[in-house]
């Protein structure tokens, strides 16, 4: 099973558009809200090199998305062998 973490918060579009994307193609995920979680904020800080910007998926190779497009996240699913 793949570790897939997105940090997001509920106002935010991109990641709404993300977690439709995933939960509609069944992939399993943690949902991190920076909102209530300030060191998840941070964290999403420290991913994007001082940006605050969402949604940051990470996934279990090390690497990170940051506001991808639903093809870009697709792409990186199927290259983990996810989708």
């Amino acid at each position: 099973m793949s570790t897939i973490t997105m940090y997001g918060a509920d106002w935010c579009g991109d990641c709404r558009r993300s977690k439709r994307f995933l939960d509609a193609n069944n992939v399993a995920y943690t949902y991190v809200d920076v909102e209530t979680d300030l060191s998840a904020a941070d964290k999403v800080i420290e991913i994007n090199g001082g940006a605050k910007s969402i949604p940051v998926i990470t996934f279990e190779d090390g690497t990170h998305l940051t506001e991808p497009s639903d093809n870009d996240l697709k792409a990186k699913l199927e290259a983990l062998k996810v989708l």
